[in-house]
Formats: structure tokens, C-alpha cells, sequence
């Protein structure tokens, strides 16, 4: 349930369009938002805050401000924390450099650390642009029902009317080695069988979800975890995916990319990524 949303106010170009943004959202979601400001405050930026306010959209509820001085990380984690936020908005860059893959963009860290969900926006706009669009990523974890009723939930606030559920299966899972046509019929066989387990478990979580007014498709794919689920997305011009929280990734994992590394690396659309 989403009902507290916080987003960053940095007074950058990108300001009026990630606040009006988040604004849409909050009505859509009928949920409080907070901006959370990092650094000193002026006059003049309170000015120009106010001066966005009267453009943005009508406000179901008043905008809550926090100002706080200090590391832009720490400041907007600990804020998450003591507003009990649901939903932490973030701009992000749709496609980071080699650099800031390693080192990590303010963007990633919350991504990994923050207490709660988090809606990466690449696509922004001072106009409304309609959710036509989502796909839903379900691996097999024990928070996907909870991730797909999410889906669900939001699609209907926001009016999407089309909603993608897609089982990305590892192509390890296969284990057939295609080099003739025996063999190639072998693994036809294993993805079919495959996907028959999944699209049965699938049924099983939905069988408790109203669908009504949605129009639903169910998708399996067969490749490298995260990269897949990126690349479809991108290619059926998804507005938003949505996926269930990162694996907490070591060392290894950063250099050897791994499940939703490759979607914080080159994001193909919109993410929300659900804790």
C-alpha cells in the first residue's frame, strides 16, 4: 500500500518536471507527498518553489517540505525512515558511463539502500503522458505475489489498461546444448515444459486478484536474468516495469553484472522497483 511518497528537491533544470510529476502520482495514488530538499535553503529557492506550486497541478494534498543539510545519501535515507515513506521518486540517467557504473550514481545508492520502494524516471514531463503500458517482472521469490497485486493496484490507479506479466527464465535452466536437430528438439521440449510451470504458477497468484477492466498477457522469456527483462520492455515500449527488489549484491556481482544491475546500468523505461 502507497500512501506516503517523498521526492528530491534539487533545483536543477529537471525540477518542475520530476515535481510535477510526483504530484500526478501522489493524486493518482491519493497518498501525502514530502519533498526532501539537501542543502541550505534561500530565500530565492523557497521563491521559486512557490512560484512551481502555483503551476503544478491541483494538489489533492499540501506538499511537506524537509530541509536538511549533508551527505545527499544519508539525508534522504534517513528522512524515508522518519516519515515512514512508501515510495522514494527518483530522476535517474537512462544510461550510465563506465565511471559511474563502478563508483555508483546517487541514483543506484538509494536504489540499493533505500528503506523503501523506488520509481526510477527517465521519461519526464511537465504534461501528463498516459501509462498505456506495464510489464511486471515474476521470478519465482517469495515477494512476487506481493509485487504482481502492486502491479494491479497501480495499474488501475494510474488508468493503465494493459498489463504484461513476464517469467524470465535463466537459460541455464534448459541444460541442452543445441547443435543438431535432435538436440534442438530436446530443448523445444525443456522451454516448453518450462513455461508450462510457470504460466501454472502464475495462474496461481492471479486466481486472488481482481482483473477486471485489464487486459492481461502473460509472457515467458529465455536468457540472462535482468538483460531479458530490460530488452523487452524496451522493445514492446513498455511506460513502466516493474520488478521486485534487488538481490544485496558483493563485490563480484558489481564487476559481473547480475539480474537488475542490468536494469540500473541502461534503463529501458520507467522502473519501479518494489521492497
Amino acid at each position: 500500500m502507497i500512501t506516503k511518497i517523498a521526492i528530491g528537491l534539487a533545483f536543477s533544470p529537471n525540477l518542475k518536471a520530476n515535481l510535477f510529476e510526483a504530484i500526478r502520482l501522489a493524486n493518482m495514488l491519493n497518498a501525502e507527498l514530502t519533498g526532501i530538499h539537501v542543502g541550505q535553503i534561500s530565500e530565492e529557492k523557497k521563491q521559486q518553489l512557490s512560484l512551481l506550486l502555483a503551476e503544478a497541478p491541483t494538489q489533492n494534498s499540501p506538499l511537506k517540505t524537509v530541509f536538511k543539510e549533508g551527505n545527499p545519501v544519508d539525508v534522504i535515507l534517513e528522512t524515508c525512515t522518519s516519515e515512514n515513506i512508501d515510495l522514494l521518486i527518483l530522476g535517474a540517467l537512462q544510461q550510465e558511463n563506465i565511471y559511474k557504473y563502478y563508483v555508483g550514481s546517487i541514483a543506484r545508492k538509494l536504489t540499493r539502500k533505500a528503506p523503501c520502494s523506488v520509481l526510477l524516471l527517465i521519461k519526464l514531463s511537465v504534461e501528463l503522458i498516459p501509462c498505456k503500458h506495464i510489464v511486471v517482472n515474476v521470478l519465482k521469490d517469495e515477494k512476487t505475489s506481493e509485487t504482481i497485486k502492486l502491479a494491479f493496484k497501480f495499474s488501475n490507479n494510474v488508468g493503465c489498461k494493459r498489463l504484461t506479466i513476464v517469467e524470465e527464465v535463466s537459460q541455464a535452466e534448459i541444460d541442452v546444448k543445441v547443435n543438431d536437430d535432435k538436440t534442438l528438439r530436446k530443448a523445444t521440449i525443456a522451454k516448453e515444459r518450462i513455461k508450462t510451470r510457470e504460466d501454472f504458477r502464475v495462474k496461481s497468484i492471479l486466481k486472488d486478484i481482481d482483473c477486471t477492466d485489464i487486459t492481461i498477457k502473460t509472457q515467458s522469456i529465455f536468457g540472462r536474468r535482468g538483460y531479458s527483462i530490460g530488452q523487452y520492455a524496451k522493445v514492446k515500449r513498455a511506460d513502466l516495469l516493474i520488478m521486485n527488489e534487488p538481490k544485496k549484491t558483493g563485490l563480484l556481482d558489481r564487476i559481473f553484472p547480475h539480474d537488475l544491475e542490468y536494469i540500473l546500468a541502461d534503463l529501458p523505461t520507467d522502473v519501479l522497483i518494489v521492497k
